[in-house]
């Protein structure tokens, strides 16, 4: 059996159920399409640029965890924070069909599925944390630092457990599921460490060149309180 990144390779889940997870992120990416719309501008559309070559390279390094699949960085909670969930779903899909059809970097049956997981669930799960971290932590880059750690660490772990979950639909190896949960689960962990060191360091950095380049400092970002106007002493003449 072919060993690919987390990434999924052919052949390791049923057709009929890649079919659906297929139908399934080309619906989610046409619905970050959508409402990527409102977010794009001058300053946002340079910066996915940006992500997506970063991603594209961190993913490179892999790590074998089972027959058939490996781990690798994900990048979805740094696109997050750095271009917000719509774009951040879109550069890492972006990544992953290049990663195929380029590369043989993932099943071309399979790529429904890694998108699901790396593209959909894995930015998901880092926009909860982010946008729940974001409104306790401070709006500094220490504060967005910590916050792309502990959703990197999350995000990727929840990533691996949507192999998992389609594995348990339709695997089509002899593989025992407790097994695989806890080594996915386990071996993610540790790349999730590693993944969030990355983020928060990358994300710290520009929060204190260029904050304003930071999605997340601009999305939850405390409103700033505008006071009413005095009234006039005398009242009307």
């Amino acid at each position: 059996m072919d060993t690919m990144a987390m990434h999924i390779a052919n052949g390791i889940v049923s057709g009929p159920v890649s079919a659906v997870f297929a139908a399934f992120a080309a619906l989610a990416l046409a619905f970050c399409v959508w409402r990527a719309r409102a977010d794009l501008d001058d300053r946002l559309a340079p910066m996915a640029g940006l992500v997506a070559a970063f991603i594209f390279a961190v993913q490179m390094l892999n790590f074998q965890v089972l027959p058939g699949v490996s781990g690798h960085l994900l990048g979805g909670t740094l696109a997050v924070v750095l271009v917000g969930p719509w774009v951040g779903a879109l550069c890492v899909s972006t990544v992953l069909i290049v990663q195929c059809l380029l590369f043989a970097d993932g099943g071309l049956t399979a790529l429904g599925l890694n998108i699901t997981n790396m593209a959909v669930i894995g930015t998901a799960a880092g926009y909860l944390l982010v946008a729940g971290l974001m409104r306790v932590l401070p709006k500094t880059p220490a504060g967005v630092g910590s916050t792309a750690f502990v959703a990197s660490v999350i995000g990727v772990v929840l990533a691996s457990q949507g192999f998992v979950f389609e594995y348990w639909l339709g695997g089509t190896t002899e593989l025992n599921m407790t097994t695989i949960a806890g080594t996915m689960a386990g071996v993610h962990t540790l790349i999730g460490i590693g993944e969030g060191l990355i983020a928060a360091t990358t994300v710290a950095t520009v929060a204190r060149v260029r904050p304003d380049l930071v999605y997340a400092l601009r999305r939850f970002r405390t409103a700033p309180v505008v006071a009413e106007p005095a009234p006039v002493a005398g009242g009307v003449a």
